[in-house]
């Protein structure tokens, strides 16, 4: 599948980028994040910066409740334990009943074939967004085999790197903003799959939603790192940054390819 690049002055303006971060702090979605350990505290804060609201709780008995009533529902694979596992299907499913998107993040399925075989049966509810990396990718789609069939069916894939690349069946993104101190701090990608799906419940567009909610986090990234000493530092900065985000600052460093 080819891919179709977004002029800055066309298919992702600044301005469309800011509208869809305004319509997150005026509406102030609700997202469910089943997340990693890890990751929690990080993502809640990244969300409540940002203009959301997080909800985080895997209990069984209430998890469906949580989902059902939120905005948008997270599923992140970064710590697979027994109690996620019981969890998730349970969350998708009530989010699906109530109409909200769901976005799935596949952690690491490329170290573990165990967690690959529990993504790939995750992945046949036809999600509205798959958030990973080219070897996750790869690993889930080996040769991209059975990529077109879900763009086909409605999903969109945003592959994240040195280059972000959204694919859908209505348009592609190609993306160049972040910073690499974004790596030097863990859950940093976590956090931003947490944004992208915030993004997604305020537009049905989920590729464009995808690209905004990503050049918005990668854009308070580079702000951040440019305040920053370091990885101690750049976390703070970054919240703020997602916080003061302007249509200035975006208009001063939006990349596209």
């Amino acid at each position: 599948m080819s891919l179709t690049v977004a002029a800055s002055t066309d298919g992702l303006s600044a301005e469309t980028v800011y509208e869809l971060l305004l319509r997150v702090r005026e509406k102030t979605p609700r997202v469910h994040a089943i997340t990693n350990g890890v990751a929690q505290n990080f993502t809640a804060n990244v969300l409540l910066a940002l203009g959301a609201v997080p909800s985080m709780t895997i209990a069984e008995e209430e998890v469906a409740g949580f989902a059902g009533s939120a905005d948008a529902l997270l599923v992140n694979l970064g710590t697979l334990d027994e109690t996620r596992r019981a969890a998730i299907p349970l969350a998708i499913e009530a989010a699906r009943t109530a109409g909200r998107p769901v976005s799935i993040d596949p952690v690491f399925v490329n170290r573990s074939p165990v967690r690959c075989a529990y993504a790939t049966e995750l992945l046949s509810c036809g999600p509205d967004l798959v958030r990973l990396n080219a070897p996750e990718m790869e690993a889930l789609f080996p040769g991209r085999t059975g990529v077109e069939e879900m763009i086909a069916a409605g999903t969109v894939f945003a592959v994240t790197g040195e280059e972000d690349k959204i694919e859908s069946s209505n348009r592609d993104f190609r993306l160049l903003n972040g910073h690499p101190l974004m790596a030097r701090v863990t859950a940093t990608g976590c956090a931003g799959g947490a944004v992208l799906a915030a993004f997604a419940s305020v537009e049905t567009d989920r590729a464009l939603a995808a690209a905004c909610g990503l050049s918005v986090f990668n854009i308070a990234g580079e702000v951040a790192a440019a305040r920053s000493c370091g990885p101690g530092t750049f976390v703070p900065e970054l919240l703020d940054a997602l916080y003061a985000m302007s249509l200035v600052d975006i208009e001063a460093r939006l990349k596209a390819a």
